[in-house]
C-alpha cells in the first residue's frame, strides 16, 4: 500500500495526475509542469511535502549529538536559524541531504520522503551514548511549500503580524507564528531556487490551509514534476541522483557542507583522506551540442568513445530554453570547456560541460 499524505483527497479533487514517488501516492503534475515551474519562476507555487520526514531531537546533548552525525558545523546554526547538511557512512558515502532548524530547545531535522525509515534508523543507532531525545513527528504535521518571487507579499497577507513579521525573516530564518488562525512554523527554505518558505503546522489543518493559500491569489499548485525541474536548473542535488550511498561530498561538489576542522563525526576521516587526495571523479553540468535530449542514467563517453560516466539528471531547461545535463564524469572532464558524448537511443551526441548552476533567481543577482 502506497503511503499518502493529508492532502491526498484534495490532491485527486483537484483533477491532479497522481504517481508512485518513494512509497508514496503524490501529486506530478496539475495544470502541466511548464506551467507550474513557470509559475514558481515568475509568481508563486504552492508543493505539498508532507511525505518528508521531520524528527525531533532535544536535551542536553542534542547539539553534541547532531554534530557528530551531521557534516556542517550545528555549533554555528543560531537559534531561529537553518542550515543544509549531510548525514555521511564511515567510508565517505552520502546516506542522505537533510536540513536542520535550531527551535527554542530543540532542533527539527528534515529528511528525504524515500529516505525516512532509514535515517530514522541511522539516527537512532548513532544516538547510543548521547543523552538525547528521538522524537518522529512526520505523521502529525504537514509541511507545505510557498514558493516564487511573489511568496513573501503573499503569506505576509495570511500570517498575524503581531506573532512575528515574515518580511523580515532572513534567508534560511525559522520562526514561530500564526498563519490563518493557526499556529505553524515558518522557515524561509525551499528546493526550487527560488526565495520562498516552508510551513510546517498541524496536519489536519493541512485542507483548509492548502485552500486558503491558494486563495491568496495567483498561487499555482504544483507537483512533484515541476518541483525536479526547478531543483534541477539551480543544481540542487537530488538524492539517488546526484547524491547517494556510492557518491562522497566532494565528487557532487557538496564540499562546502563538510566542515572538517569542528572536530569528529561520522565520515570525517575518510572524508579528510578523499579531500587531500582530490576526487577522480565529479558532477559537472552540460549542455548538448548535438541535437537531442539527455537524461538520467544515459551513459557517457569520451570522445574517442570509452564509457566514463553516468547523468544524473537531463532535461529540457523550461527557463533558459535549452537541454541541459548533470552528469558524473572523471574530475578531468568536469572542467568548464571539456568535451564528451552522452549516448542517446544507441547514438554518441556531443556534449560540453559549462558552469553550475545553471539559473540564479534574481534575488541572488
Amino acid at each position: 500500500m502506497l503511503k499518502r499524505t493529508p492532502l491526498f483527497v484534495t490532491h485527486v479533487g483537484m483533477g491532479a495526475r497522481m504517481v508512485e514517488f518513494g512509497g508514496w501516492e503524490m501529486p506530478v503534475q496539475y495544470s502541466g509542469i511548464i506551467n507550474e515551474h513557470m509559475a514558481v519562476r515568475q509568481g508563486a507555487g504552492l508543493f505539498d511535502i508532507s511525505h518528508m520526514g521531520r524528527f525531533m531531537v532535544r536535551g542536553p546533548q542534542a547539539e553534541a549529538f547532531l554534530q557528530y552525525v551531521a557534516s556542517c558545523n550545528v555549533a554555528a546554526i543560531t537559534l531561529g536559524q537553518a542550515n543544509y547538511g549531510l548525514l555521511c557512512q564511515p567510508d565517505g558515502g552520502i546516506v542522505d541531504d537533510i536540513f536542520i532548524y535550531h527551535l527554542l530547545d530543540e532542533y527539527l531535522v528534515v529528511v528525504n520522503a524515500s529516505n525516512r525509515d532509514k535515517d530514522w534508523a541511522w539516527l537512532t543507532q548513532h544516538s547510543a551514548g548521547f543523552d538525547v531525545e528521538l522524537e518522529d513527528r512526520s505523521e502529525r504535521w504537514a509541511m507545505l511549500a510557498l514558493q516564487g518571487p511573489a511568496a513573501e507579499q503573499l503569506l505576509c497577507q495570511a500570517e498575524d503580524s503581531t506573532t512575528h513579521d515574515l518580511a523580515h525573516l532572513p534567508f534560511h530564518g525559522v520562526a514561530l507564528t500564526t498563519v490563518f488562525g493557526q499556529t505553524a512554523l515558518i522557515a524561509r527554505t525551499g528546493y526550487t531556487g527560488e526565495d520562498g518558505f516552508e510551513l510546517f503546522f498541524a496536519a489536519g489543518a493541512a485542507p483548509e490551509m492548502w485552500q486558503r493559500l491558494l486563495a491568496l491569489g495567483d498561487v499555482k499548485p504544483c507537483g512533484l514534476g515541476a518541483r525536479d525541474s526547478l531543483r534541477f536548473e539551480p543544481c540542487l542535488a537530488l538524492y539517488g541522483h546526484e547524491i547517494s550511498a556510492t557518491i562522497n561530498p566532494y565528487e557532487a561538489r557538496l564540499g562546502w557542507v563538510v566542515k572538517l576542522d569542528k572536530g569528529d563525526f561520522v565520515g570525517r576521516e575518510a572524508l579528510a583522506a578523499i579531500k587531500q587526495a582530490g576526487p577522480t571523479r565529479r558532477l559537472t553540468g552540460f549542455e548538448l551540442v548535438g541535437k537531442g535530449i539527455a537524461r538520467g542514467d544515459y551513459a557517457v563517453h569520451s570522445v574517442e568513445g570509452e564509457p566514463v560516466g553516468v547523468v544524473t539528471t537531463g532535461m529540457p531547461s523550461p527557463t533558459l530554453g535549452k537541454p541541459l545535463g548533470i552528469a558524473l564524469v572523471p574530475t578531468a572532464l568536469s572542467s568548464e570547456g571539456s568535451a564528451f558524448d552522452v549516448i542517446i537511443r544507441d547514438r554518441p551526441v556531443r556534449a560540453r560541460a559549462v558552469k553550475m548552476p545553471f539559473y540564479k533567481p534574481r534575488y541572488k543577482k
